[in-house]
């Protein structure tokens, strides 16, 4: 389907196209970038919400400012659609996430528009200031730095610990508060509480309504007349505000807050504040999902919601009259609290993804037990690891890619004391049309080096529910449980819970001369692969290894000397994953065999469905079976020679 853009869309090829409307013409420039947004996303999906909230933001920034010049640093990248349609996107932007199509996010290779890469949050201060220290040592006195963050990703650490560092330099920086109350979820905490106090207070908002054309005239006639301003704005603020605002206690200029939505104001905003130096904070209150009904009454919802009719609002999705598997997050969600209901100890943490991890499943039931910390990965570990010492039990569950944020607290905070946290490492593998800045692709490696854990991956949904069962029994330490993005294998998977062995993997299939070892979710494609292989007269063995450490050492010793050829299938990285962990057992005990090993390349692997990712990195069900029979043909060399 072909989507129209408006006639001042079809105009703008570059910021530059932009530049040339009137202020008047804007509003309408706004409309268009919005609908155009719904056309595109209703049809192809992606994220939705978030780029309908900053339409007017984008377009003001890039009409005022000297894009790419100037730089604009978006935190997260949900948010930046609207930025890729006015950069020379607008004509491939169907392409949106699809393999060999753009990127969902802010890409350095993708466009110079694109300052900085991002997908995870809270980085976008940082890498603003790092850009406008580097200006201002090359002596690019008049270049503009723009950092836009929203309020949920001013929840992480590293932004602070950015606002903390901006304040002492006198580099050239804006910083955009994006405030709409929402990340994926409603925000959480002391911040969204201080965020509401300055939006509502009312003595405050009139007196700022004068205060930057102000500042932005007397910081012209020189540093005294600047400096006489700054003293008083920080006077009058203190008597209207009843807490210091925190900003300016970082040595920030605050601005706002002012409506997100008026794109006019906005501009004129904007061209006043880049004639103020030093660091700056711009508090803009916008709506996630502006413009479109359904999504601003529901913005969790309408975040990313696939494919939906434009009109009616009814997502798409795929209908089928045999009843489909669930997925493997709504399988953790509802074993969490059929075993919270037993286990009074256990409690659910997650940083800021309830509903896209499903711990808001526990938080309705048991809100006194499940908590939300906010885009705080290294806070939720060593929370857990604080309420472990007290003998509860902790689920901590996080993106296997944003585990990579908290990997120093699993180390020192849990691993070295030997605490009883369940780390449930959601989107583990290749997790699709997110992307390389989404995949759950290193978790093995990093994981099964640390002592103390156990590493695990299920095979199926009946697997997940039997490891967490597994994982709360008393006094087993810290427990990894990693499992992928999507649908399981299983209708019927609520079954009585079995405790599994710790380091015990299993035999599925019996077979002669090739033996296959998978490691998760992924067995299932080497299930279909032997399928197809015993039809053509191939019989491989099939082991389910269930444990990346400790290792099924008698599992492993039986392969070993039954089979000199040997595949090992794993959705993780090669290098320093499942199949190293068999090559150093083999290694080891002094044994033989030719070992093939298939998983995700040294590479960046780019977005597109997951299957598809599957076949571009050489492990699906037709990989699998191309494998064996290259190892099948071998065998059978090896025997006519011998």
């Amino acid at each position: 389907m072909q989507v129209e853009a408006g006639p001042l869309l079809q105009q703008i090829n570059y910021p530059s196209d932009l530049r040339q409307l009137k202020a008047t013409e804007l509003e309408d420039l706004c409309h268009e970038l919005r609908q155009f947004i719904i056309d595109i996303v209703s049809v192809n999906g992606g994220h939705f919400a978030a780029s309908l909230g900053v339409v007017e933001l984008t377009v003001a920034l890039h009409y005022v400012l000297n894009t790419p010049y100037d730089q604009i640093i978006f935190d997260v990248g949900h948010q930046a659609y609207g930025h890729k349609i006015l950069t020379g996107r607008r004509d491939v932007f169907h392409t949106n996430r699809i393999l060999g199509g753009i990127s969902g996010f802010p890409k350095r290779g993708e466009s110079e528009y694109d300052t900085f890469g991002v997908g995870h949050s809270s980085t976008s201060i940082s890498a603003a200031l790092g850009m406008a220290v580097a200006s201002e040592y090359k002596g690019e006195t008049d270049r503009q730095h723009v950092a836009i963050i929203g309020d949920g990703a001013l929840t992480g650490g590293m932004a602070f610990e950015a606002l903390n560092h901006a304040g002492i330099e006198k580099s050239n920086l804006l910083v955009i508060l994006n405030d709409n109350c929402m990340s994926i979820d409603p925000n959480v905490g002391a911040m969204k509480e201080y965020l509401t106090s300055i939006t509502t207070s009312k003595s405050y908002n009139k007196f700022r309504d004068e205060l930057i054309a102000v500042l932005a005239k007397i910081s012209k006639n020189g540093p005294d007349a600047y400096g006489w301003a700054k003293k008083l704005e920080q006077s009058i603020k203190g008597t209207l505000l009843k807490n210091a605002n925190l900003f300016e206690s970082l040595n920030f200029r605050y601005f706002g807050p002012v409506d997100g939505h008026d794109v006019v104001k906005l501009a004129k905003t904007l061209e006043d504040l880049k004639h103020i130096p030093g660091p700056k904070l711009l508090h803009a209150v916008t709506v996630k999902g502006k413009g479109y009904a359904l999504a601003e009454k529901d913005q969790t919802k309408w975040h990313a919601p696939g494919l939906f009719d434009k009109i009616t609002g009814e997502i798409k999705k795929n209908k089928s009259d045999k009843p489909q598997p669930s997925k493997y997050q709504d399988v953790f969600g509802h074993t969490l609290v059929e075993l919270a209901e037993q286990n009074k100890k256990i409690m659910g943490i997650t940083p800021a993804m309830p509903s896209g991890s499903s711990m808001n499943i526990m938080m309705k039931a048991m809100p006194e037990r499940a908590f939300d910390v906010g885009i705080a990965e290294q806070h939720a570990v060593t929370f857990s690891a604080g309420l472990a010492t007290q003998g509860m039990v902790p689920f901590c569950n996080i993106y296997s890619s944003f585990m990579q944020r908290g990997y120093d607290q699993v180390i020192h905070d849990v691993a070295l004391q030997n605490l009883q946290v369940v780390f449930c490492l959601d989107r583990a593998g290749l997790v699709g049309a997110d992307g390389p800045t989404h995949h759950g692709a290193y978790d093995i490696a990093f994981m099964r080096c640390i002592p103390n854990l156990v590493v695990s991956a299920p095979m199926n949904e009946e697997e997940l529910r039997n490891l967490m069962y597994t994982a709360q029994l008393p006094d087993r330490g810290p427990f990894v449980i990693r499992y992928p993005r999507g649908n399981g294998v299983m209708v019927d998977w609520k079954r009585p819970f079995a405790e599994i062995g710790i380091g015990k993997g299993r035999k599925l299939h019996d077979g002669e001369e090739l033996a296959i070892l998978t490691f998760g979710t992924i067995g299932n494609e080497a299930v279909k692969a032997i399928q197809v292989l015993n039809q053509e007269g191939i019989y491989p063995a099939h082991y389910d290894l269930r444990f990346a450490k400790p290792l099924d050492e008698d599992l492993l010793h039986e392969v070993f000397a039954n089979f000199k050829k040997i595949i090992t299938v794993e959705d993780g990285s090669l290098i320093g994953g499942i199949g190293s962990a068999v090559l150093e057992f083999m290694n080891d005990h002094n044994y033989q065999a030719q070992v093939v090993r298939l998983g995700i390349p040294d590479t960046v692997v780019e977005h597109g469905e997951q299957a598809e990712l599957w076949k571009l990195c050489g492990y699906d069900a037709t990989a699998i079976m191309e494998a064996s029979k290259n190892l099948a043909k071998s065998i059978k060399t090896d025997t006519m020679v011998s």
